[in-house]
């Protein structure tokens, strides 16, 4: 998801990233606080003062968001569940699971812990705001936790909005899962609220920018955006491993498959076997051992006059754990293997023979079937 994203530390064993597009939010908060915060609630000071003072108030939200994430972290490794990582981009911070909740309790603590985490932070940097009162020093604490006591409130009260993705939205799931006992259902019906609070950001928005609030209408259409495909992205993604839970590429292999000789000419794999049969993607032999593949990209590598005198196996890729899955592998893992991979197609192999291939084209063609004849798909409770 953040391809981008540098790690910058690591912190009770999880990765902390941080994806380019936090840049411009970190720019747009110290640009904010700079101009319009702390010259209000601190008059009569520099511009580099309040620049300064906005790059600290940046910095403890930072913090405040990595603990929020990091909350939702420890909970969910409580659980026996993998993280990826705690990755900050433009619209806050996400833990990565590795995976689902495994039942309602796990999914409602989870999400929970977030919110609660905003909330004493809240409640701590209020009161250090309330000590820091008094004198030219303590009015610049009393600023600064002022504004980051407000901002983890913000952040509490939003997340706790029953609209999935969000907090709230996960914590109304864990509830109708554990009612429904179907985990399916549970996400389609929150995943629908955030769908409406999405476009209802959006919409709200666009009559902000129209009224002429500017920056805050159109940064309120980007998160209703953001919520709306997250939402709808969220719900497609459980269906896609509803759908292939319990099958293993064994399942959706193509067996029939036109290969080609290790020793035989990049002639005869261009007209023997791609343009008479229509495939760009060969299966490279020596006797029955799979050596890798060729494709169009390794015939274009060599000049079209020397296709006569060229061998195959001088373009072949090599077989290779980015390129080939054992039989009995999960279609789901699959799926992820083929969304990263350079080329849309795996070999499936045992040891060094050839069983089949498989492509993404034939997980994709599986899912339409499976949503055409529209099976009740029940989700592990």
């Amino acid at each position: 998801m953040f391809k981008n994203a540098v790690q910058i530390f690591e912190i009770f064993g999880f990765k902390l990233k941080v994806d380019p597009s936090w840049l411009l939010i970190a720019a747009l908060i110290v640009w904010s606080l700079s101009t319009s915060y702390f010259p209000e609630v601190l008059p009569g000071r520099s511009g580099s003062f309040y620049t300064g003072l906005g790059i600290v108030a940046m910095l403890g939200m930072f913090a405040s968001l990595i603990l929020h994430e990091l909350s939702h972290s420890l909970i969910a490794r409580s659980h026996g569940l993998g993280v990826g990582g705690i990755t900050l981009f433009i619209f806050g911070g996400v833990a990565e699971l590795e995976e689902e909740p495994h039942d309602p309790k796990s999914e409602f603590q989870i999400a929970i812990a977030g919110p609660l985490m905003s909330l004493l932070l809240a409640g701590f940097f209020n009161v250090a705001s309330s000590l820091s009162s008094g004198g030219l020093e303590a009015s610049i604490g009393g600023a600064v936790f002022g504004y980051l006591a407000l901002i983890n409130l913000v952040l509490a009260v939003f997340n706790l909005f029953p609209a999935f993705p969000l907090d709230g939205g996960r914590m109304l799931r864990a509830v109708i899962w554990g009612v429904t006992g179907d985990l399916l259902r549970a996400t389609r019906i929150s995943s629908r609220i955030g769908t409406f609070f999405g476009l209802f950001l959006m919409v709200s928005g666009a009559l902000a920018v129209f009224g002429g609030q500017g920056v805050g209408g159109f940064w309120q259409i980007l998160i209703g955006f953001f919520i709306l495909n997250a939402s709808n992205g969220s719900y497609q993604n459980l269906l896609i491993k509803a759908a292939l839970r319990g099958k293993t590429a064994r399942v959706l292999m193509s067996e029939t498959v036109w290969t080609i000789a290790a020793d035989a000419m990049i002639s005869d794999l261009v007209d023997d076997v791609m343009l008479r049969h229509g495939v760009s993607f060969v299966p490279v032999l020596s006797g029955e051992r799979l050596l890798g593949y060729a494709d169009i990209a390794g015939a274009r590598s060599v000049d079209r006059a020397d296709w006569a005198t060229r061998r195959v196996r001088e373009i072949t890729v090599p077989l290779g754990p980015d390129n080939s899955v054992a039989p009995d592998i999960p279609l789901e893992a699959v799926f992820k293997a083929l969304a990263t991979a350079a080329r849309r197609k795996l070999l499936v192999v045992e040891g060094d023979q050839l069983l089949g291939v498989i492509s993404l084209s034939d997980l994709t063609h599986h899912l339409a079937l499976q949503q055409e004849l529209g099976p009740e798909i029940r989700s592990q409770s």
